[in-house]
């Protein structure tokens, strides 16, 4: 084994770590912008979908219901 060798290969590994770090934040930043976003997109289809439900099935009013039960 040469004088080069004793250099080389831990300056290869620390590069080698560096890059995996810097990628690897890189790819989890990017999964959490992804969770962040799915989710915002997910609580406005729910609240779409709670509003189309309240528009299709209105609430029939107390007045109304207080008159139907009285008629009976």
């Amino acid at each position: 084994m040469t004088t080069g060798h004793i250099l080389f290969i831990p300056g290869m590994l620390i590069i080698g770590f560096m890059l995996g770090f810097v990628i690897g934040t890189r790819a989890a930043r990017d999964q959490a912008n992804l969770e962040k976003k799915r989710e915002e997109q997910r609580a406005a289809a729910k609240a779409a979908r709670a509003a189309k439900r309240a528009e299709a099935k209105p609430e029939a009013k107390p007045e109304a219901k207080a008159e139907a039960k009285a008629e009976s």
